[in-house]
């Protein structure tokens, strides 16, 4: 529903839209800089329906109808959890495998290696594509490219004969050293669109043409499951509202913290599984630019989980190599570690009788016990009710309402009857667990990457994020936590700071010390001469084109390698003190003088969005006004005091609140502990200086 505040907009104004677990947000925000947020259930459903009542509720709020709302829009930004969704809830499409003969059972046998080395009994996830739909393909080609046995097309039309009996929906290929000569793969490819022209075909030397056959596989029958969903609601949504009025194509946004459109999206829907969270990266650069800081950790915490990440000198950390759902993808993605820790956590007593918060969620419907809709669950969100750090009555703008009573009962049927405890300690509990899982998610994204957090802002986001913000960071040692205005449409807002950006791969081998600049050159021209071509057609002019190179370097027998991007002009020198820095830090040693070896280069192509920062608002002078105290549990050390409570909207630049304070905001509560200072920036957001 909207916010019964008016802005008048001035055209043109971009748009962006964060469909989450519980909530969609959206932001907009004109040619001055001024913005409306408007935050709705989300319908899982059907995600698309929570994007239109988003928009409807924005274009409320902006006193527009919905058609002259998306016709004054010169940007549409969607962050899609369609395609994780589709992975977690196993709802994929039938897909059939075309493989070299004899590695039918890569994808099944995987790496053999287990993300918790320690649990042994957990079974992997069960395989995407049954054996008796991972059929073989004579033929070979050599690791370098040549043709050691001629494709057997033959094989290709058995295949297809049994692809259609067993009503097989989307079919992957993925032929051995395809990377090195993709020509077999094409002439599969060729050959089953001859045949059925309606199946979509997932080709690894188109998805991502790297060296690991078990990766490269992985992502290839991932890319092929997820398409039949992904890419018909794309273009349902893109069809809708371009028929509602948007003149431009619908963006979105991708894992790499890039948006691209739904055309150049087709072919490649696994670079939309982490679409929602990567859009942060967007937001991060724009408060980088409001705190003066280059050194930025994000923790943001919506109703469902908790993503984190970090900027390190202004560059935001990026990784080839996901697990989502237990599946393997290797694709460009922003490095984003996320928990199952949001104001709709669940929490509870194990069979051993101990407490438990998480990851398990109330998802949107039916919520926390305190919304009413018939959960008898506690969640962190009743915790904060029956703590006096959120107030009963209406909650984020109206969308539901908080029952105080619920909330306790909740708590009390729940855990508090079997542990012995009152309804208050058990809210404790929940939140003392809760704040010590934050501080392992931002300590795994910085400590174990060999980065000390003690000289980052932590930046507290999301709806349930500035609720914690000052006890996370006060425990990582951090000396400042930053909450921005909108905090709960954090990465909607994120998504109108969002470049358009592709990401190409290219397998090399070669030794650095032994590789000519001319070699390299020659291919890095190759990569860029298609990120120009990108580039042009999206409408981006040479000015505002910026192109990025990397290699993927590793000591000889290493089985991963490291990012690091170069200059134009070769400098091995400089390379390898680059990769030598990475390595101490992340490994803890070097090979001094060591051979190094290239096994790729990449090249990202940017289109680099004009930059438009939200309007900043007139100073106030002055006290601000309260609202008046409430009873809130503070800390273990404080425990119950009473606790000032300010509205966010009387707060403006240049206003200060002592702690213990709480600040209401449109789409989030602030949480200021005691002997920490709030100060409200120059750009309307919230500074807060921890105690020592």
């Amino acid at each position: 529903m909207a916010y019964e505040v008016k802005v008048k907009l001035r055209a043109p104004w971009r748009v962006g839209v964060d469909v989450g677990g519980t909530f969609t947000d959206l932001v907009a925000q004109d040619a001055d800089g001024r913005m409306v947020v408007a935050k709705v259930p989300s319908v899982p459903t059907d995600p698309s329906q929570g994007v239109l009542d988003a928009v409807t509720a924005a274009a409320g709020q902006a006193g527009l109808s919905v058609q002259s709302f998306l016709q004054g829009c010169d940007g549409f930004v969607h962050g899609s959890t369609i395609a994780t969704n589709t992975l977690l809830e196993g709802k994929g499409a039938r897909v059939g495998l075309l493989t070299t003969e004899g590695f039918r059972d890569s994808v099944e046998i995987r790496r053999g290696l287990r993300e918790n080395q320690w649990d042994h009994r957990t079974p992997f996830p069960p395989v995407l594509v049954p054996r008796y739909l991972r059929l073989p393909v004579r033929g070979r080609i050599a690791a370098d490219g040549t043709e050691v046995a001629p494709v057997e097309l033959d094989d290709v039309a058995s295949a297809v004969d049994v692809f259609r009996a067993e009503g097989v929906e989307a079919v992957a290929i993925c032929l051995i050293n395809s990377f090195a000569n993709p020509a077999h793969e094409r002439a599969v490819a060729q050959a089953v669109r001859a045949a059925n022209d309606a199946w979509p075909l997932s080709v690894s030397s188109d998805v991502m043409p790297i060296v690991g056959e078990y990766e490269r596989g992985s992502t290839t029958v991932v890319n092929a499951y997820v398409a039949p969903r992904v890419i018909p609601y794309l273009r349902a949504l893109d069809a809708t509202l371009r028929d509602l009025g948007l003149p431009g194509g619908l963006l979105l946004v991708q894992s790499n913290g890039g948006i691209a459109s739904v055309a150049q999206l087709e072919g490649r829907p696994v670079n939309l599984a982490l679409s929602g969270p990567a859009g942060g990266v967007g937001a991060l650069k724009l408060f980088g630019r409001a705190t003066g800081s280059t050194d930025l950790l994000s923790m943001e915490i919506g109703g469902t989980s908790c993503d984190v990440m970090l900027m390190s000198d202004g560059e935001v950390a990026t990784t080839d190599s996901l697990m989502v759902a237990g599946y393997h993808l290797s694709t460009p993605a922003t490095d984003i570690h996320t928990v199952g820790a949001g104001g709709g956590t669940i929490a509870g007593v194990d069979r051993g009788g101990m407490l438990f918060v998480g990851p398990g969620g109330a998802g949107a419907r039916p919520g926390p016990a305190c919304y009413g809709f018939g959960n008898p669950e506690p969640t962190v969100t009743d915790a904060l009710l029956v703590l006096g750090r959120l107030r009963p009555g209406p909650y984020a703008g109206g969308a539901v309402s908080l029952n105080l009573n619920l909330a306790r009962a909740a708590l009390k049927s729940a855990i508090g009857d079997k542990l012995g405890l009152s309804e208050e300690q058990s809210a404790v509990g929940i939140i003392r667990l809760l704040e010590r899982n934050l501080l392992n998610a931002v300590e795994r994204i910085s400590i174990e990457r060999g980065i000390d957090p003690r000289r980052f802002t932590l930046l507290a986001a999301g709806g349930a994020g500035p609720m914690h913000g000052a006890s996370v960071g006060r425990a990582l040692g951090c000396r400042r936590v930053y909450v921005p205005r909108a905090a709960g449409a954090f990465c909607a807002l994120g998504m109108l700071h969002t470049d358009v950006r592709q990401d190409w791969v290219r397998v090399f081998a070669g030794e650095m010390e032994t590789t000519s600049a001319e070699t390299l050159a020659q291919s890095f021209d190759e990569m860029e001469a298609g990120a120009r071509r990108m580039l042009h057609a999206e409408g981006f002019p040479p000015a505002r084109q910026r192109l990025m190179r990397a290699l993927d370097l590793r000591y000889p027998g290493q089985q991963s390698s490291l990012r690091v991007e170069i200059e134009r002009t070769f400098d091995a020198a400089a390379v390898r003190s680059r990769f030598e820095a990475q390595h101490q830090r992340l490994f803890g040693h070097i090979q001094p003088g060591g051979r190094i070896v290239i096994v790729g280069l990449r090249v990202a192509g940017i289109g680099q969005v004009e930059a438009r920062d939200p309007q900043t608002p007139a100073p106030r002078a002055g006290t601000p006004a309260s609202l008046g105290t409430r009873r809130t549990y503070i800390d273990e050390a404080s425990g119950w005091m009473d606790t000032q409570v300010y509205k966010g909207v009387d707060l403006g630049p240049g206003h200060r609140v002592a702690g213990p304070a709480i600040i209401e905001e449109m789409t989030t509560t602030v949480f200021v502990g005691a002997g920490d200072t709030l100060t409200v920036d120059a750009a309307g957001n919230f500074d807060i200086a921890l105690a020592p």
